[in-house]
């Protein structure tokens, strides 16, 4: 049964906020999986960046969603849940492959002059980029493995309520009642 929803997209597309408004709107558990991370390694998200290395960081994000116990036929006593992910999470086929096969992956899609405006601060965001990149180059990418990912694309310009209302409309036909 596909019953959890990922959430995927860039930093600044409103996965975590979103995420709570349809978690709510379907009576789901949510998880965000930058604030496992945190808790996992004890440091925001930033901080692991800067103390351990973008290397380090990856090893721990792709953990951390490999760690993740969610709703599956394995474990139907998890409630079903909407994931938030980390925007790197596309990078880690293995994990991304686990969290596809027990869910419903949407990409929240925003064009790259939004996601700059929104990010704000991008050195204290705690975006996995290589040193010399910048956020366009991150941005461009992603683009191919979010749509590799996503059984859905959702415009995530407009407010958080209408995203998530544009992913229940989506996601009509696809959740087990």
């Amino acid at each position: 049964m596909k019953s959890n929803i990922i959430l995927i997209g860039m930093a600044g597309s409103g996965k975590s906020t979103v995420g709570v408004l349809a978690a709510k709107f379907l009576a789901y558990d949510f998880v965000d999986t930058d604030l496992v991370l945190q808790r996992q390694e004890g440091k925001i998200l930033q901080a692991i960046i800067d103390n351990y290395g973008l290397d380090y960081f990856k090893f721990a994000e792709e953990r951390a969603l490999l760690g993740l116990k969610l709703h599956s036929d394995e474990n139907p006593d998890i409630p079903p849940a909407v994931i938030a992910t980390g925007g790197s999470a596309i990078y880690y086929d293995k994990a991304m492959q686990q969290l596809k096969k027990n869910g419903i992956c949407v990409w929240l899609s925003l064009p790259f002059e939004e996601v700059n405006r929104r990010i704000g601060n991008l050195y204290t965001r705690g975006i996995a980029m290589e040193t010399g990149m910048t956020l366009e180059d991150v941005y461009n990418e992603r683009l191919p493995l979010y749509e590799k990912y996503a059984d859905l694309r959702v415009d995530s310009a407009g407010s958080p309520e209408a995203t998530a209302d544009l992913i229940m409309q989506g996601l009509k036909g696809l959740i087990q009642e």
